[in-house]
């Protein structure tokens, strides 16, 4: 049994995680997802590893797992906790002194949506969030999603990404191979570059595969567990 620590993404909350919460919990694993203080101006990063860790507790064999913009949050808990094993879900991998709004230029994102957007008719890089973010999420869960969307601290965007690296914890990326928010090959790139991993795992979603298909991101994540057991014997 492992206890997965969950990360939301920018814009969303950990109710957001609340389907493959229960997939875990079934499948005999702890989860927690809690509301990082995203929506505060004065929200630090060091607040959001502390919601996170206090979430966790003193659980051991923590996997910590973050979506999107929750990738900045991910290496920061896992090396508080000693996690056994980092994922990011179609996640922004952080570089030192590189803020959430630099991101973007550094991995080339405007360039890799345009590629995309050329060769879909303009379906990446959409601006209503139904296409590009819900385009295959259910109806009812998209617009549930859109009604509990928080604010996003400007400054927290802004704030350099603490850390000095990244930590020697094993990871895993998993790659949304329908996402029109961050388009795949992109993703890629940002795994093999900034997390050495080159075969990265995938799942035919877009960019919310926490919405539009929990069960298999559920099965995705625990399937990383019985890979590497529960001593934190996972291959890096």
């Amino acid at each position: 049994m492992a206890t997965f620590a969950l990360v939301h993404g920018s814009g969303e909350g950990g109710a957001a995680w609340r389907l493959v919460v229960s997939a875990l919990r079934e499948r005999g694993h702890q989860a927690t997802a809690p509301d990082l203080p995203t929506d505060r101006e004065d929200a630090t990063w060091a607040d959001c590893v502390a919601t996170v860790v206090d979430a966790v507790g003193a659980a051991e064999d923590v996997v910590v797992v973050g979506q999107s913009a929750g990738g900045f949050v991910v290496p920061l808990v896992a090396a508080r906790v000693g996690a056994v094993l980092q994922v990011y879900v179609a996640g922004m991998v952080p570089a030192a002194g590189e803020s959430a709004g630099e991101w973007f230029g550094s991995v080339g994102w405007s360039e890799a949506v345009a590629e995309a957007a050329h060769a879909d008719g303009g379906l990446t890089g959409s601006s209503d969030p139904m296409v590009a973010f819900y385009h295959d999420v259910p109806e009812d869960l998209a617009h549930e999603a859109m009604a509990r969307e928080r604010v996003t601290s400007e400054a927290l965007g802004e704030a350099p990404w603490p850390a000095a690296a990244l930590p020697g914890i094993p990871a895993r990326y998993v790659v949304t191979t329908r996402d029109r928010f961050l388009p795949p090959p992109m993703q890629r790139q940002l795994a093999a570059q900034r997390l050495g991993i080159t075969a990265p795992d995938t799942i035919a979603s877009g960019h919310c595969p926490h919405l539009s298909r929990p069960e298999e991101l559920a099965g995705i994540l625990s399937g990383y567990v019985r890979e590497g057991g529960t001593s934190g014997a996972f291959p890096s």
